[in-house]
């Protein structure tokens, strides 16, 4: 929390907006994890605004170009999945995910990850199944531990929920 924190304090106005927002939503992620949603909350809204407020024109460093509002609505998702609030949670990662091209399996894989177990907190198990089915089409084959690893820590919470037909297959899937 304290790096991801002064790593914040050290923005200036010639900080680049991708910059920025990469760090605000590092802080956020850091506030998720300590479970401080009121922390992560004011980061988000920070890093949301130094993507809006960029310059056209502005230069970025490649190393974080790819930070943009997609990227930052699955940090948000995965934010509030974290912080147990996925009323919050469901809708970051569906609008990200809708907009997510497959060709990226294994980062769509593991946000999928998120989105199912955000699916599990709100007590819509059937939605996460289907959707830890749809990771695992993904995951097969990406030359990758870390989605497999998401993806088993969400099968493992599917577990009692086993006699409903679409856990049961999903959990069948993963057993051969």
């Amino acid at each position: 929390m304290t790096f991801a924190r002064d790593s914040c304090a050290t923005i200036t106005a010639r900080t680049p907006s991708s910059v920025r927002a990469l760090l605000y939503e590092r802080l956020a992620w850091a506030c998720a994890v300590d479970g401080q949603p009121a922390g992560a909350e004011t980061a988000l809204t920070s890093a949301r605004e130094s993507l809006e407020t960029a310059q056209d024109g502005e230069p970025q460093p490649n190393w974080s170009t790819w930070v943009d509002h997609t990227e930052l609505n699955i940090m948000t998702g995965r934010c509030w999945t974290e912080l147990r609030r996925p009323l919050r949670a469901v809708p970051a990662l569906t609008n990200a995910l809708d907009r997510y091209p497959d060709e990226y399996a294994r980062d769509k894989s593991l946000y999928l990850s998120w989105l199912a177990e955000a699916y599990l907190a709100a007590g819509e198990v059937e939605e996460a199944a289907a959707t830890t089915d749809r990771a695992l089409d993904l995951a097969a084959g990406v030359a990758s531990i870390r989605p497999m690893e998401r993806l088993t820590f969400v099968l493992e919470s599917l577990r009692p929920h086993g006699q409903l037909p679409v856990v049961r297959a999903v959990l069948e899937r993963t057993s051969s």
